[in-house]
Parts: C-alpha cells; sequence; structure tokens
C-alpha cells in the first residue's frame, strides 16, 4: 500500500479550507436574504389586502435585500408608464448583510486548531465568490418583480460593498494591522507604513476623523428629533394616513426605523451649510428653504423646515459642525500631549498642524462618502434630485474642521503641555527637572530599598573583597557634602573609647555599628574560598599563557613581607584628628574598652 505524502496532504486541506471558506460566504448572503424574506412574508400574511402571491412577494424581498447593498431598483409599474428609479438605500438594512459578510470572512480567515488556515488573499476571494454567487441568483430571480435591479448597480457597488466587508473581516482575523503594504503598492508608501512614526500619526489622524464623523452624525441626529418634536403633529397626520391598518402602520414605522441614519446624515448636511435637495428645484439650507419643495407624504419629511428664509433658531445648527471641530481637535490633542508622558515626549506644533489637517481630510471623506450613500431619486422629474450633495458636504465638512480644529489643537496642546503642578499632570516627572514630590518619592523609594539590602546583610558572612557590606550605608551618610561643601569624614571601625563594656570587641561603632551587630565576625575578612588559593591561581595563570601564544610572563612571585592592606590612617580616629590629638601607634595596642 502507498502512503499519501506531506505534500498532497497539505494540498488537499488548502482546498477543503477554501470550499469552506466558499460556502461560508455562501451561507452569509443566504441568511440575509432568508431573514428579510421571512419579515416581508410576515407582512404580507398579516395584510388584509394583498395585492401579489408568494412568488411576487419572494421577488419584492430579492429586490430589497439587493437595494440594501446599494443596487438601484426600478418601478416598472408607474402611473406614467415610465419605469421610476429607486435608488435611496436605508442605511439600517446595510448593517445585517455587511456584518455578516465580514463575519464569514473572518471565520475563514482564522486558522483551526490543529492545521494552518487558507491564505489571507484565499478567504477573501472564496469568502465574496460565495457571496456574490447568491447575488447573482437573487438578481436573476427579481427580474420579473415589483422591484427590479438595476443590471449596471450589481458591480458597482454591489460587489464594491461585499468585497469591502469581506476584506475588513480577513484584516480583522490577522489581528488588524496596519501594514505591510503589497508588494505592487508603490515604494514610497512602503516605506513610510514601515516606520512606527508614520503608523502612530495616522493612526492617531483616523481616530480623530472617526471622531468627527461620529459628532456630525449625532449632531444631526439631534437636529432631526428636535425639528420633529417641533411638528410633531405633521408627522403624526402623515403616519397615519399612509396606512389605516395595523399591519400597514407597522410596514410605515419599520421603513422609517430604517431610514432614521438617513434623515441623520441630512441633518449633519444641513448643519454644515450646504443642506439638501428636495427635489430639481428646492434646496433646504440654514439660510432658508428656495423653491418649491416635491416632498412625499412621510413622517420623517415632517421636520423639513418651512418655506422662506431661516431664522435664527435654524443657524444654531451651525453648531454642529463647531462640535465636529472640537473633537477632531480634542483627539488630536490627547495623543500630541499626553497626559501621562513628559513635556519631550509631546508632538511639535508642526506634528500637530499636520495630524489635525490629516484627521480633517478623512472627516471629509468620510462625510461625502456617507451622505453620497444618504440620498438618491426616487422617481422622475422633480425627484430626480432627493437628498444631500456629497460633493458640496465634504468640502465644507472640511473647511469646518481644519479652520476650526488645528487652532483648537494647537490652544489644547498649549494647554495640556502648561505648568506640571496643575490638573492631571501634576503626578508626572517631567524629563529635564523633576518636581519636588517626584524627588521625595525617589529618595524613601531609594532608603527603602537601602534598608532592605542591608536587612538581607545581617547575618551573612563576610567575604574578603566586600568588607563593606554592612556599613555602606552609614559611610555614604557620613561622606555626605556639608552644607559648606566640605564632605564630612566617615565614621570609623574601631571601636571608641567611651564604648560600652559589653559591646563585642570587632563590633561597628557609630551609625554603622547598628547595620551588622547581629552577623559580625572580626576575623570573617579572611578568605574561605579555594578559588583563590596560590595552586588554582598559578594554574590559571598557564592556561592563559597557553592560549596567548607565550605572550603573557610568569606568574608573579608572592612579596617577601605582605603588606597590611590597613595602613596607619586607617588607625586615626576623625575625632583625634579633629581635636589634634597625633595619631595612635599601629604597633601599641588599642585602647581597652
Amino acid at each position: 500500500m502507498t502512503q499519501r505524502s506531506p505534500k498532497a496532504t497539505a494540498e488537499r486541506n488548502r482546498t477543503l479550507d477554501l470550499a469552506s471558506a466558499l460556502v461560508r460566504g455562501a451561507v452569509a448572503a443566504g441568511l440575509g436574504l432568508g431573514s428579510l424574506t421571512v419579515l416581508v412574508m410576515v407582512l404580507w400574511i398579516s395584510s388584509p389586502y394583498p395585492d401579489s402571491g408568494p412568488g411576487g412577494v419572494l421577488r419584492a424581498a430579492a429586490g430589497v435585500w439587493l437595494l440594501a447593498h446599494g443596487a438601484g431598483l426600478v418601478r416598472p409599474d408607474t402611473l406614467s408608464g415610465v419605469p421610476a428609479p429607486v435608488s435611496m438605500v436605508p442605511l439600517l438594512l446595510v448593517l445585517g448583510p455587511v456584518w455578516l459578510a465580514h463575519r464569514a470572512a473572518r471565520d475563514a480567515a482564522e486558522p483551526e486548531e490543529g492545521r494552518p488556515g487558507p491564505s489571507r488573499a484565499g478567504a477573501f476571494c472564496a469568502v465574496t465568490a460565495g457571496y456574490l454567487l447568491v447575488v447573482a441568483g437573487a438578481a436573476a430571480c427579481a427580474r420579473g418583480g415589483s422591484l427590479r435591479p438595476d443590471p449596471d448597480t450589481l458591480v458597482f457597488p454591489v460587489a464594491l460593498v461585499v468585497a469591502g466587508a469581506a476584506a475588513a473581516g480577513v484584516w480583522t482575523a490577522a489581528g488588524r494591522p496596519f501594514g505591510p503594504l503589497p508588494s505592487w503598492s508603490p515604494l514610497v508608501l512602503q516605506e513610510a507604513i514601515a516606520r512606527t512614526l508614520f503608523r502612530d500619526r495616522a493612526e492617531a489622524a483616523c481616530r480623530s476623523a472617526a471622531a468627527g464623523v461620529t459628532v456630525l452624525l449625532g449632531g444631526g441626529a439631534l437636529l432631526v428629533a428636535v425639528a420633529l418634536g417641533r411638528n410633531a403633529g405633521a408627522a403624526q397626520d402623515a403616519f397615519l394616513g399612509l396606512a389605516g391598518d395595523w399591519s400597514g402602520r407597522f410596514a410605515v414605522l419599520l421603513l422609517a426605523a430604517s431610514l432614521v441614519p438617513n434623515a441623520a446624515l441630512w441633518g449633519a448636511a444641513y448643519g454644515l451649510g450646504p443642506g439638501f435637495s428636495l427635489g430639481t428645484g428646492a434646496t433646504a439650507t440654514p439660510l432658508g428653504l428656495d423653491g418649491t419643495p416635491a416632498v412625499p407624504h412621510f413622517p420623517l419629511l415632517a421636520a423639513v423646515p418651512d418655506q422662506g428664509p431661516g431664522s435664527l433658531l435654524n443657524g444654531a445648527a451651525l453648531a454642529v459642525p463647531v462640535a465636529a471641530a472640537l473633537a477632531v481637535a480634542w483627539f488630536t490633542a490627547r495623543r500630541a500631549a499626553p497626559a501621562d508622558a513628559p513635556r519631550a515626549q509631546a508632538w511639535s506644533t508642526r506634528e500637530t498642524v499636520r495630524v489635525t489637517l490629516l484627521a480633517a481630510l478623512g472627516c471629509a471623506a468620510g462625510t461625502a462618502l456617507l451622505t453620497a450613500v444618504a440620498g438618491g431619486p426616487l422617481g422622475t422629474g422633480a425627484l430626480r434630485e432627493f437628498g444631500p450633495v456629497w460633493w458640496l458636504a465634504g468640502p465644507a465638512a472640511l473647511v469646518w474642521t481644519s479652520g476650526i480644529g488645528v487652532p483648537a489643537a494647537l490652544l489644547l496642546r498649549l494647554w495640556r503641555l502648561r505648568t506640571p503642578g496643575w490638573a492631571w499632570r501634576r503626578d508626572v516627572p517631567e524629563a529635564d527637572e523633576p518636581p519636588a514630590t517626584a524627588r521625595a518619592a525617589a529618595a524613601v523609594e531609594a532608603e527603602a530599598e537601602e534598608k532592605t539590602e542591608a536587612e538581607a546583610v545581617i547575618g551573612r558572612r563576610r567575604r574578603w573583597w566586600a568588607p563593606w557590606r554592612g556599613r555602606g550605608a552609614a559611610a555614604g551618610a557620613a561622606g555626605d557634602a556639608a552644607p559648606g561643601g566640605n564632605a564630612a569624614p566617615a565614621a570609623s571601625s574601631l571601636p571608641a573609647p567611651g564604648t560600652a563594656p559589653d559591646a563585642a570587641p570587632g563590633a561597628l561603632v557609630g551609625a554603622g555599628a547598628g547595620r551588622g551587630d547581629a552577623g559580625f565576625e572580626p576575623y570573617d575578612f579572611l578568605p574561605t574560598d579555594p578559588w583563590h588559593e596560590n595552586d588554582f591561581r598559578e594554574a590559571r595563570w598557564a592556561s592563559l599563557k597557553r592560549g596567548s601564544g607565550g605572550l603573557m610572563a610568569d606568574f608573579p612571585a608572592a612579596p617577601a613581607s605582605p603588606v597590611d592592606p590597613a595602613g596607619p590612617a586607617d588607625f586615626a580616629d576623625p575625632a583625634d584628628l579633629a581635636a589634634g590629638r597625633p595619631a595612635p601607634d599601629p604597633d601599641r595596642p588599642g585602647p581597652t574598652p
């Protein structure tokens, strides 16, 4: 019998992984389509006046599912007989398909236990292909329905949305790395991404841009909520007039809820200044509503301002882009001057301005992209233009965030780099001159470490190469410089004349006596390790001489009369020297206690 080679087994596993990723993409698309179909079927069953059979409901559900991916739909049955386009995408419906595609790609790219997973490119291509297969089937099913997909929009933006969600899933499975770029990218970008400093600045700019877009969306939603509260009666009349039964009203409520993100983006565009179009001949801005609007009867459209020039309350909407610019400046200043870092690690003024401008550019790009999908035609004639104009909203966001964000970021940076005694920078030591609290804390810590070391020395046998153990702190304390600049003399190791009679003959005196009294013995200085005996030293010297090729001299002979390392000066007491008395003779015995 033959046995499979490791190469064949690896190829088979890779093929199985790609097939599994393909199935994951198809299953993710099927889950999104099935859940939306169930919802549409429930509404159709509960409706007292259904106008089509189950086949029409399935085709309508497939069309709505494709609309959630950005596909354009066409209504062939109109009063005028001219097919009417429907391209306004309910943004709340987009979250479901995008999340499913993202999760499928993330799970496919993660390696399983016991074997490596597929390559990132393979997982991305397989999941995208499986998802797009279901998209093609849904488009073929919806061709004969009341909402037919436009074939031109199936490639862009439907395929682009699916590919983007799958790429984000693979990136998440890889740990969200910021680089390296593919080999086919420009070399300049590859070198820039490879630098850690560039990655940090780019990450800070992306975070600030995301904060600015979020504040714009929140401010736009607040504007819509305030306008609906002022016109609550008109919104209620529109809601009750569209349907008379509870199933129809529930369907209108679901449609209005799915269009809430669109309304928030309309409010953001209104606050930025360009406003939004209500038909080919009407535009709503904070300055007023010009032209005759072609507004359908819908509850959310009750928030549209009245015709005529704007009031002071309409001008208050300009606070939304101001808040977004301040958010960009605040998030940039937090990274430019962190509260838990010294002044030396703060960004320079040029770096702060550069990152703020990049964040403003990112905020403008995100605003333009979102406002582009928040609107779209709802029919022919006057309804061809409906919603915010993206090529005006994006530049307006750039002007607001850069014009206000850059000065605000610089001011916040200066404020956070003020005197360290204020606010949260009080406990941050500076790089060049630490504050008094930091110096005191360092002194306390050093004293605690010295005490711990002294306690470890007590009871330890002394070695001849470390005679200072147990009295280093005393010598250091006695040798510190006096206020006048002269160093104080070190404490003597000999017993003083006034020593207590019960003190040991070799005990230390003064500050050093309290360190090593418990384990001190007067003859612990003699070496006890055979490593330092003469025979071992001669053997090591001979080995070194052989390794040097004869360049080293012979082993030095021992001195005829060993010299005591402790000279006469060691017997001098600092107190005797200070009093003018001569030093004691080393040949004479010392004072007896």
